[in-house]
């Protein structure tokens, strides 16, 4: 087991000179080469990042904080022997945390990076560890790639839009290839033989198995390492891909044979990275590291029960269940002639773009997450519904590709709107980890009259499973529910459903379309909240479930990663110091540098089987599609096409 003493303030002023006083590579200073620059030769970026030394006592700092909020991880036994068709996500935990305790490493970042790198190859978009030091950069290549279906074949090619899509990063990224001498232009829509020497498809295998993470299913995994459209935030977007825009500077050129457009001869290029600097702005070494790496007041949590915490950190209080895409430049905007053409319906200001086709027929609303405001979600969905019913609309498409997830009752109230309040309650049966540190936050919180308005572990924030609140003096973690998985004792809380009625809108009893008109379309990447919308829908409904892209021949499941509840580390450290419990000794420490070790501290229970998670609940879609150039940037064709296919 690794241990820390907790940290004081002159542990921490040694550590930063230790740190920022270490020998660099160069005798210039790595990090101030390339200050205030936008973008960055990535051998310069790794340079500066392979500048602070390996410390012991951050080591086992970072290793104690990770090992004890894995004591939280719900799925943490379903790792021994992750069951198919998800066993590539099959290791022992425990045992990598010790392998990188005892791994010798040369810098901080090398062991950053193996940190990331096995809590990332779990596949869990819930369960990362983030070191915000050494993922402020993010490695862009001019010629992102997609696969696509043309007379009947699909292939992987070049975006066809990628000089529309590149120019968009602005002139300070495209003049670095127009300086050095490449012309990534002409490459737009080539058809690509080979990537690293491999075939296409076997490259995107391998960066689905070590590098993208988030997904347990290897085919979702596959369909993010491509070029992909999406909303982030309120605005149409499209992603890099995993292959093309990767979370560290760590590859200088990615070697491509392909054959241009309007040729039949093969080259192969060395196609250079670029990568985009993401992190908070420094002058020197020194600065990038009080900047991005040293802890500050936002690491770790608070004790919400004192008078002076901010309100800012007091009011944060909504269940979430997101992935976090760390790098703000993996969404570039659409380029806007691939948006779509038609006008908007009313509630299109936010995260969700409803349209009505030219069918007059079909509405579509492009969820792009459940994050934003929290009521404008609400309101904006009863104004688009509200529009395509007065528009006669009588059958209604869901786009949800690269849905991230957001807040859980945001799910589980467009589940219960289109379904109609008479289902009754619209989640899954719910359950956390009641490790001996989590029924100790439970009775504390309940000894100290602490309740659901600032603690997730409050009795009252769930109801029993007849809906009946929980009363605050409820303890149900103790007892605790036996649970056996992989033949380890792992019990649960007593099960409980969540509490996110009443909505601030009136859900209408029956249903606004009949169900058998509703479907659904996406690229499978849709994790956490969206993965439990679109499974309630499919469980319950049997709501028709179209998926685009993926490998050819290869599974391809319909929803990503579905935990329930995700906890940052900030949040689990408030819910340890509210509930008084800091000084357990099973009490993670609090982080001595910027990092995040985030978990999924909730299960969601399938109803086809309530000894099943969701998450491991293979369940795949009833329609598959491949895409075109004309569907993979274009979601306006897109819809088009699923809506003859699925809704008639």
């Amino acid at each position: 087991m690794v241990f820390v003493k907790r940290a004081t303030g002159v542990i921490l002023t040694t550590l930063a000179l230790s740190l920022t006083t270490g020998a660099a590579p160069s005798a210039a200073d790595p990090c101030a080469k390339f200050a205030g620059q936008q973008f960055v030769v990535p051998a310069d970026a790794l340079t500066c990042l392979k500048s602070f030394p390996f410390n012991e006592t951050l080591r086992q700092n970072v290793l104690t904080n990770i090992a004890r909020v894995f004591d939280f991880f719900t799925f943490e036994d379903f790792y021994l022997n992750s069951p198919a068709p998800f066993q590539e996500s099959t290791t022992n935990i425990r045992a990598d945390i010790a392998r990188i305790n005892r791994t010798t490493f040369a810098t901080d970042y090398d062991f950053n990076r193996a940190v990331y790198d096995f809590t990332t190859q779990l596949n869990d978009g819930h369960t990362r560890w983030f070191p915000n030091c050494y993922t402020s950069f993010q490695n862009l290549l001019p010629t992102p790639v997609v696969t696509l279906e043309e007379n009947g074949v699909q292939n992987v090619f070049v975006a066809p839009d990628s000089v529309e899509f590149v120019n968009l990063l602005g002139v300070n990224y495209t003049s670095h290839f127009d300086q050095i001498g490449f012309n990534f232009r002409r490459f737009a829509g080539a058809k690509v033989l080979s990537i690293e020497g491999q075939d296409p498809y076997a490259y995107a295998d391998f960066i689905a198995k070590t590098a993208s993470g988030n997904y347990l299913d290897h085919g979702v995994r596959v369909n993010s390492v491509f070029s992909s459209y999406r909303i982030s935030g309120t605005d149409f977007s499209q992603r890099f891909g995993d292959i093309s825009g990767p979370a560290f500077p760590d590859k200088n050129f990615l070697t491509m044979t392909l054959i241009p457009v309007n040729s039949t001869k093969s080259e192969t290029v060395q196609v250079p990275f670029l990568a985009s600097y993401v992190g908070a702005p420094f002058t020197d070494r020194a600065s990038f590291w009080t900047a991005n790496c040293a802890a500050n007041d936002e690491t770790n949590g608070v004790n919400l029960r004192n008078s002076g915490v901010s309100a800012k950190r007091a009011t944060q209080k909504q269940a979430r269940a997101v992935i976090i895409d760390k790098t703000p430049a993996n969404g570039v905007g659409l380029p806007s002639q691939f948006q779509p053409r038609l006008p908007q319906t009313d509630g299109s200001t936010g995260v969700i773009k409803s349209y009505i086709l030219p069918d007059n027929k079909t509405g579509v609303m492009f969820v792009g997450s459940f994050e934003g405001d929290f009521n404008q979600f609400q309101t904006d969905t009863v104004a688009a519904i509200d529009q395509f019913k007065a528009s006669g609309v009588s059958r209604l498409l869901i786009d949800l590709t690269n849905n991230g997830g957001g807040f859980v009752c945001l799910g589980q109230f467009l589940h219960q709107y289109l379904a109609g309040a008479k289902i009754g309650y619209p989640g899954f049966v719910s359950t956390s980890r009641a490790n001996p540190l989590a029924q100790k936050i439970v009775a504390a919180d309940i000894a100290l009259g602490v309740t659901g308005q600032i603690s997730f572990y409050a009795p009252d924030n769930w109801a029993f499973l007849n809906d009946t609140p929980q009363p605050v003096t409820f303890n149900y973690n103790t007892p605790s529910a036996p649970f056996k998985i992989n033949g380890v004792s792992d019990p649960t809380s007593q099960r409980f459903h969540d509490i996110c009625t009443p909505f601030v809108v009136p859900v209408p009893e029956e249903p606004p379309f009949d169900l058998s008109n509703v479907a659904i379309v996406s690229n499978g990447n849709c994790a956490s909240t969206c993965a439990m919308f679109s499974t309630l829908m499919f469980e319950r409904h049997q709501t028709k479930i179209a998926i685009f892209g993926g490998k050819p021949g290869e599974q391809l499941q319909y929803k990503g990663m579905a935990g329930n509840q995700v906890l940052e580390w900030a949040d689990l450290d408030t819910e340890i110091k509210t509930a008084g419990v800091k000084n357990d000794p099973l009490a993670p420490p609090d982080l001595l540098i910027q990092g995040n070790m985030r978990h999924n501290w909730r299960t969601a229970w399938s109803f086809l089987d309530e000894n099943v998670p969701i998450a491991y609940e293979s369940e795949l879609p009833q329609f598959r599609f491949a895409y075109t150039k004309d569907t993979y940037n274009d979601p306006q064709n897109l819809w088009t096409f699923a809506a003859s296919k699925l809704l008639h």
